[in-house]
């Protein structure tokens, strides 16, 4: 049974970014896509017989937050960058509830950027919590440890080197995190704000 097919995205070309670093990006990403449903195809068969299957059983489902995981942060990376760079509409709610949160534009995209460069393999991530109505950027260890439970996924930027290693060195990931936000669709973060 196949749950989950992998998306299209309409990635032109890039500043920064090549033609091979995407392809090969996101040749990964359907490799995440697969495993999501090779787990969930496990999970059905062996969920039959649970303490037959126990160790099985746990050791897919602990799979499974990272693999889906992955598929999904791919999802929010890849659409963010689909369609051709746009800044982001000033008079819009997004700019509007940045400068309310952070004082101004400027601010909130140094800290993002700061937050990009923490050591280590993961993601930077913009969240919306609806709770208390708030943005918060974040860091998420690998695929999945450090999600912000119960908040949405605004803006998500790959900061694993499979993302920019043949383009730039580690030393050089700053480059990258420019790139990567001169080439932003801010429309397109924007729909997953609203």
């Amino acid at each position: 049974m196949e749950t989950f097919k992998p998306k299209e995205f309409n990635i032109g070309e890039l500043k920064g970014i090549s033609e091979k670093t995407i392809e090969e990006h996101l040749k990964l990403y359907k490799g995440y896509v697969n495993n999501t449903n090779t787990i969930f195809n496990k999970l059905y068969e062996l969920k039959n017989d649970p303490e037959k299957n126990a160790y099985l059983l746990a050791e897919a489902q602990r799979r499974l937050g990272f693999e889906f995981g992955g598929m999904r942060n791919h999802e929010y990376y890849f659409s963010s960058l689909s369609d051709g760079p746009k800044e982001i509409n000033k008079d819009g709610i997004l700019y509007k509830k940045i400068e309310e949160d952070w004082g101004n534009f400027e601010t909130f995209l140094e800290h993002f950027k700061f937050v990009a460069l923490t050591r280590g393999i993961g993601w930077a991530m913009l969240y919306f919590d609806k709770e208390s109505n708030k943005l918060l950027i974040t860091w998420v260890d690998e695929q999945h440890m450090g999600h912000l439970a119960g908040c949405s996924i605004v803006l998500a930027l790959d900061m694993w080197e499979h993302s920019y290693y043949l383009d730039y060195t580690p030393a050089e990931k700053k480059k990258y995190i420019e790139a990567f936000f001169e080439n932003l669709n801010w429309e397109n973060v924007e729909k997953n704000f609203k």
